[in-house]
């Protein structure tokens, strides 16, 4: 009967853990679902920005037969000092979410430490502060809280006082590492150099078909400007896509714990039956054998 108890006992807990997971995976669901519509919104908002700031770039590369003469705009090739963002979750529960991240960032530390570039880490989100932490590696900025709840006004804050240190010659090179949304059921890894401004990101052509017309000693004023806006909307947008992500394995964390879950709660009745089927016949033939004994 004390056998029969304990797995009463652990079917119980079983199906409680269903529920609290069905639930954890129904509020992610909802999340998502928000979280995927400010991405959308905020998506074009970025595209335009890229179209504007690829606008007066290639003002600047006509104007100057050797290029973009602008600190943002430097090659960036040979650093010899790396920053690394990368953006993990507050909050645990979402399968291989962080954990992906921080082998991307563990892998571009080695590959820089090979090449003797010195490499400086800024954290945000909690998992990934406790894990380098824990590893005793030392990170030169962390914020808690920022990934959980994007805000533009902290993103553009801290990006900045990253983007100030590149300015400064404190760095020579600013790399960007989040785990981004694909669809409902896909998240990938995303590196982005945020600092210099890649030429990959712009759409530079020898010929401008743009209409819009910037005195020469107002474009450095204008495209520098406009980098600091870009620098700190894609932090922000790289907030949003980390958030989605982490929503969407989440929920396919607690899809698989619930299925997991209802699968063991099968498994412990057929035990508790045929335990109990046992106990039955066990008593059925001592009770037998004791009027057996009586004749």
């Amino acid at each position: 009967m004390a056998n029969l108890k304990e797995i009463k006992r652990k079917i119980g807990s079983v199906k409680n853990t269903q529920k609290t997971t069905n639930a954890m995976k129904l509020v992610s669901s909802a999340k998502l679902k928000r979280t995927e519509e400010l991405a959308k919104r905020s998506k074009v908002y970025a595209a335009k920005l890229t179209e504007l700031l690829n606008e007066i770039a290639q003002k600047m590369q006509q104007a100057n037969a050797d290029g973009i003469d602008n600190v943002y705009f430097n090659d960036g090739a040979n650093p010899e000092k790396v920053d690394i963002v990368f953006i993990t979750a507050d909050k645990g529960l979402c399968g291989g979410f962080n954990s992906q991240t921080i082998k991307r960032v563990n892998n571009l530390i080695a590959e820089y430490q090979e090449q003797d570039v010195k490499v400086r880490l800024r954290a945000i989100g909690r998992k990934g502060i406790d894990y380098f932490k824990f590893n005793n590696v030392e990170l030169n900025n962390e914020i808690v809280g920022l990934s959980a709840a994007p805000d533009f006004k902290t993103a553009a804050e801290f990006i900045t006082e990253v983007a100030e240190s590149y300015v400064n010659g404190d760095t020579d090179k600013i790399i960007l590492v989040h785990n981004g949304y694909v669809n409902m059921i896909t998240q990938e890894i995303k590196q982005d150099q945020v600092l210099p401004v890649h030429p990959s990101k712009l759409e530079l052509s020898a010929v401008s078909t743009s209409e819009l017309e910037v005195e020469p000693d107002d474009d450095d004023t204008l495209l520098n400007a406009l980098v600091k806006r870009y620098i700190e909307y894609t932090m922000y947008y790289s907030l949003i896509d980390s958030l989605a992500a982490e929503h969407s394995a989440r929920m396919q964390a607690m899809d698989a714990a619930t299925s997991n879950a209802k699968d063991m709660v099968k498994a412990l009745t057929v035990k508790y039956n045929k335990a109990r089927q046992e106990a039955i016949t066990t008593e059925l033939i001592e009770i037998i054998s004791g009027m057996e004994s009586m004749k």
